[in-house]
């Protein structure tokens, strides 16, 4: 499968979600910044919230696909101790990484919202959605991060994943909605006829659009 762009792949990706359609208890939350064009649509075709749910990985130094923990939206920070202890990574080579991606997570959660604090998730269906996945690992970390702010569910919806990778996600999230999952995959774009880059201002913009009164024109 092939998709035009975010906008269809999260239209096609809405027909799929439609049980949750103007549930009282269902959220949408979008991973910046690729995310957001695709849960724009899908929480608008539901009628439900939508929020931004900013998760920086903490890559292994030198292996920085491979996820050693997150810092999340909420104040949440989630170490993989296993890989941690399995590699030997001393906790003086961690705190440097958390710092760098804490500062990047508080410039977007200040860009994007402001001060208003994020939608309230506890005890609720939250649908986690971004334009597609390849290794999973930011998204698994964004699964745990979550985890921690207590919802009733966690519903991963994505345009494409690889196969293998949509196995793994179906044993963390509580359902896995997946438009596509090809056997030969070599990266998220060769799924899009257009994948230009979305921007701080888009995500903005999205945002206000989904009725956030915080979300700001970026200078």
């Amino acid at each position: 499968m092939r998709f035009i762009n975010r906008t269809q792949a999260g239209r096609l990706l809405a027909k799929k979600l439609a049980k949750y359609a103007n549930r009282e208890n269902v959220v949408v939350l979008g991973i910046p910044r690729g995310g957001l064009p695709v849960a724009f649509q899908v929480a608008q075709a539901l009628h439900v919230p939508l929020d931004v749910f900013i998760c920086r990985k903490l890559g292994v130094p030198g292996q920085e696909e491979l996820a050693l923990g997150a810092v999340a939206t909420g104040g949440v920070r989630v170490i993989n101790d296993e890989i941690v202890g399995l590699l030997g990574i001393p906790q003086e080579r961690i705190d440097p990484i958390a710092a760098v991606q804490q500062r990047e997570l508080e410039r977007r959660e200040q860009l994007y919202r402001g001060v208003r604090p994020p939608l309230q998730v506890r005890g609720k269906t939250v649908i986690l959605i971004d334009d597609g996945v390849a290794t999973g690992s930011s998204m698994l970390a964004a699964i745990t991060a979550l985890r921690r702010l207590e919802p009733a569910r966690i519903v991963v919806a994505v345009p494409v994943a690889p196969f293998s990778t949509f196995e793994r996600l179906r044993q963390e999230a509580d359902e896995v909605i997946c438009l596509d999952t090809p056997e030969e995959f070599y990266a998220i774009g060769q799924f899009y006829e257009d994948f230009s880059q979305t921007t701080d201002e888009e995500v903005c913009e999205f945002l206000r659009r989904s009725g956030h009164p915080a979300a700001r024109k970026v200078a």
